[in-house]
This record gives C-alpha cells, sequence and structure tokens, in this order.
C-alpha cells in the first residue's frame, strides 16, 4: 500500500487567563485621610479603669504636714532626715581616714624613694577635701540628731505621761566641752528607759547598744582633743603622728555615727512602732459603694 498524504494538525484554541484576588474573610475598608490630633480625649465622668490618686499612701497625704500628725509620727518623720545625714557624714569621715591613711603611707615611702609630684598632688586634694566635707557634714548630722532627741523626749513624755528627767536647756548645755562626756549619754539613757515603758522609781540602765554607742563617743572626743592639742607641737614625727592621730579620729567618728544610727532606729522604734499593714505595699483592687458614673449616649456616628 502507498502511504496516503500527513494528516494535518489540529490548531489550538485561545485561553485566555484571568487572574482574580481572593474572596477576604472581612470586605476591605477604605482609609479614609488620618483624622488631626485635637487634644487628649475627654470623659464625661472620670474613668473607672485607672488607679486612684496616691494609692500608696498611708494615713496622711504628706508625711509630717497634716495638723494631727501627733509628736511619734512627726519624730519618726525627723528620725529618715537624721538617718540620711548621718550615713552622709559617716561616708564623709571614711574619706577623710582613707585621704589620711594614704598621707601616711606615703610618708613611710618616702623614707626610701622619690615621691611623684602628681601623687602628692592628688593627695593633698583628696586631705584638703575630706577636710571640709568631714566637718561640715558632721555639724549638719549632729543638729538634726538633737532635733530629734528633743522630739523623742517630747514623744516619749506624751507616751507615758511623765515629764522627762531633765530640762531641754540642759540637754543643750550638755553638748558643750566637758559634759558632753557624760549629758548625752545619760539623756539617752533616760530616753530609751521611758520608751521601754520602764517604772519611773526604777534606776535607768544602758542596753548593750547605747552603752557601745556611749564608750565609742567619748573615745571619739578624747581622740578629737588630742588629736587638736598635738597639732600645736612642731617637727616632722610631730606631723607624722598627727596623721596617724587623725586616722583614728576619723575611723572613730565613722563608728559613732553608724552606731548613732541603730541608736535612732532602735528608740524610734520603740516609740512609734509601725503597723503590720503599713510594713507592706496596699493595692487598691475593688471600689465598693462608689456611685455609677453617667455615660452619654452614643451617635450613629460617632468616632472612637
Amino acid at each position: 500500500m502507498r502511504p496516503g498524504p500527513p494528516m494535518p494538525m489540529a490548531r489550538p484554541m485561545a485561553v485566555d487567563w484571568v487572574a482574580s484576588p481572593p474572596v477576604p474573610v472581612r470586605p476591605y475598608r477604605q482609609r479614609g485621610q488620618q483624622p488631626r490630633y485635637t487634644g487628649p480625649p475627654s470623659y464625661p465622668a472620670p474613668p473607672r479603669w485607672g488607679l486612684p490618686a496616691l494609692p500608696w499612701r498611708w494615713q496622711v497625704s504628706v508625711p509630717g504636714t497634716a495638723p494631727k500628725a501627733g509628736l511619734a509620727e512627726r519624730m519618726r518623720i525627723l528620725s529618715g532626715t537624721a538617718i540620711t545625714l548621718l550615713w552622709v557624714a559617716a561616708f564623709a569621715c571614711g574619706l577623710a581616714a582613707v585621704a589620711e591613711l594614704w598621707r601616711y603611707v606615703m610618708l613611710l615611702i618616702s623614707r626610701s624613694a622619690v615621691l611623684s609630684y602628681g601623687w602628692l598632688k592628688a593627695s593633698d586634694a583628696l586631705v584638703i577635701t575630706a577636710g571640709v566635707l568631714a566637718p561640715i557634714t558632721s555639724a549638719v548630722a549632729a543638729v538634726v540628731a538633737v532635733l530629734w532627741l528633743l522630739r523623742a523626749r517630747q514623744a516619749a513624755a506624751e507616751a507615758t505621761g511623765l515629764a522627762p528627767a531633765r530640762p531641754d536647756w540642759q540637754v543643750l548645755v550638755g553638748l558643750l566641752p566637758g559634759p558632753n562626756l557624760s549629758v548625752p549619754g545619760s539623756t539617752l539613757t533616760e530616753l530609751e528607759h521611758a520608751a521601754l515603758g520602764e517604772p519611773a522609781h526604777r534606776r535607768p540602765r544602758p542596753s548593750k547598744l547605747l552603752t557601745a554607742w556611749w564608750i565609742t563617743w567619748v573615745a571619739g572626743l578624747l581622740l578629737a582633743a588630742i588629736t587638736l592639742l598635738w597639732g600645736l607641737r612642731s617637727g616632722v614625727q610631730a606631723q607624722a603622728d598627727g596623721v596617724a592621730l587623725r586616722i583614728l579620729t576619723d575611723a572613730v567618728a565613722v563608728a559613732v555615727a553608724v552606731l548613732s544610727i541603730k541608736v535612732i532606729v532602735s528608740i524610734t522604734a520603740l516609740l512609734s512602732p509601725l503597723e503590720d499593714a503599713s510594713l507592706h505595699r496596699m493595692l487598691v483592687v475593688r471600689v465598693d459603694g462608689a456611685p455609677t458614673p453617667q455615660r452619654r449616649t452614643r451617635t450613629p456616628d460617632h468616632r472612637r
């Protein structure tokens, strides 16, 4: 057989592809022009979703300024100021002790070697700076501590109903050189005796903490007097001994400041003990009995 002619191929059909986006679950919203800022939102009534003003305050809005604040409350507030200033004074006296110790070490090194000029200038700058800060901060802390002592005596008299053993002017006179060795310790012993609620006819006896403070206080006063008199001497060895005495005096001053803080904290806790509820932060969880705020009716075209 003879092969026939090839059969013609079929022409492809024209197909138009059309792409369409998927149907969204929610219809698209036309983004309009961003509204202009017109100020903070306004409410017809105070919002109930916020925290009330001063949620962590206890008893009074501003401590110490309320007219009904008692002597014990004002004494406690003043004790916080005194403690802060005593810590500052302790830091300044400690800095002075370190500066004097640095100078003493340099005196020992200078016996066999030549000192650097830069180290000498740095030592002098530190000694002068600490020598100015320590007396100023100590004086300010002492004034506030005396004010706390007078306020604490008043609070103890109010709590016990008994007048203090000595008037305030004797306490102030007892801060002069000479009487300051015994009067401050006796005054604090009497105050501690009253704060503990001991009978008035019983002889006051200082606690271990107050005894340690009294001994350190007397040692600091004696060292300060010896250091002041030793500075009147002349000679290289006298100057070196003066540096060593100033180191001891500044170190004892730090101990006096720290023990004073402990004494203030102890007596304040006796005269004005904190309640258990005030030791923890209090959070407003629910408000009962508050009136329901009136809400304005919202129009259909109102924008949120």
